[in-house]
């Protein structure tokens, strides 16, 4: 998420007030969905183990915020820029080092907040980008999603890139998520802030005219980022200060809520994925010279290799209890006071900015 001056016809004035409404807003971090507190809880998983897979050290990525795992080069992880830079895609090895920048021809960078991997038409493997912020909520009547092939071979090189037109059904809104299920290449966006909703596109993106998401489920307030598993079954959605997982639908869309994760303190967590055998997830923030931490996922996520044998599961309404508490009472309390109070200063923004600045 980026709160830069806003270069369009808005005011001045309108664009701070709307910033430090967003702020403040953002200030309240994990809060979980309604759908999430109402779905069957299990115990949370315990404070991660704050292992740092690598640290991104390149000078050119100062605010990355999304992460995909390739699907094509072993241990290589895709990330890119916040927005207001050059269209590009860093993959990064091991190490945490650029081995090669993709450059997007034809692509904008205006508010880039998530990287997934899927396929092409033709079931090529493709890196797909997410322009779709929208700090404004409502300023832009479209956002856009950018797919390029992934390349077989890692070098810099600029790729023509294919633009995807995207609108909501039910109105223009902010947005920070995008995942794609492996198993039928369904492309998912989660909203931002209060409400959040998981949509969903059509199964064949058009590259004419607009392609329409329409609402499957809920997503916690907040959220920053999402991916589905390597294996479809399960996708997670993380915030500012946590993640939720969740189960997948026979039609591939996310399901109800498994359990709730902690995750480390990050300067701006604003992305998540799942390593290559979906036994962990890597989580990553804004800010330079930042770690990736890579959490391992609790028994109940892990692929069916990976459960160790004769494992037994059991259930208390003790655990299902701990496992509503993503927060401390206190902590709530503030949250939901601040929340409150970042509503109402950005209703009066929005009431008194009208439709200014819409193209």
């Amino acid at each position: 998420m980026s709160l830069r001056p806003f270069r369009g016809s808005f005011p001045r004035r309108r664009v701070s007030r709307a910033g430090a409404a967003l702020v403040l807003v953002a200030a309240f971090g994990w809060l979980p969905s309604p759908a999430a507190s109402a779905a069957p809880a299990h115990r949370a998983a315990s404070a991660p183990d704050e292992r740092v897979a690598f640290r991104i050290q390149d000078e050119r990525i100062t605010e990355s915020s999304g992460l995909a795992v390739s699907t094509r080069h072993q241990g290589v992880v895709y990330t890119h820029n916040d927005s207001g830079g050059v269209p590009t895609i860093y993959a990064l090895g091991t190490d945490g080092r650029v081995r090669a920048a993709l450059t997007l021809g034809g692509a904008q960078a205006r508010d880039w907040e998530g990287i997934a991997v899927g396929k092409d038409g033709r079931g090529r493997p493709s890196i797909f980008v997410a322009d779709i912020g929208d700090n404004l909520g409502g300023a832009w009547p479209y956002v856009t999603v950018y797919r390029i092939p992934e390349p077989s071979r890692l070098r810099s090189q600029t790729i023509r890139a294919t633009a995807f037109k995207i609108k909501y059904e039910d109105g223009p809104r902010n947005a920070e998520t995008l995942m794609i299920n492996p198993r039928t290449n369904r492309l998912y966006i989660a909203s931002k802030l209060f409400g959040g909703k998981v949509y969903e596109a059509p199964a064949r993106l058009r590259t004419s005219g607009f392609n329409t998401m329409r609402e499957v489920s809920d997503a916690p307030s907040i959220a920053t980022g999402g991916a589905f598993s390597p294996d479809g079954r399960t996708c997670v959605i993380r915030t500012y200060f946590g993640a939720r997982l969740y189960s997948v639908k026979p039609d591939g869309s996310p399901g109800e809520s498994l359990t709730s994760i902690d995750l480390p303190r990050q300067e701006q967590g604003e992305s998540v994925t799942y390593t290559a055998d979906g036994t962990s997830l890597l989580v990553g923030s804004e800010g330079t010279n930042q770690p990736v931490y890579e959490i391992p996922l609790p028994e109940e996520a892990l692929p069916p290799s990976a459960k160790p044998e004769n494992a037994g599961t059991t259930s208390t309404t003790e655990d299902a209890e701990e496992g509503r508490k993503d927060a401390d009472g206190p902590r709530v309390g503030l949250f939901l006071a601040l929340a409150i109070a970042g509503a109402v200063a950005y209703g009066l923004t929005r009431k008194r900015g009208g439709t200014a600045g819409r193209k």
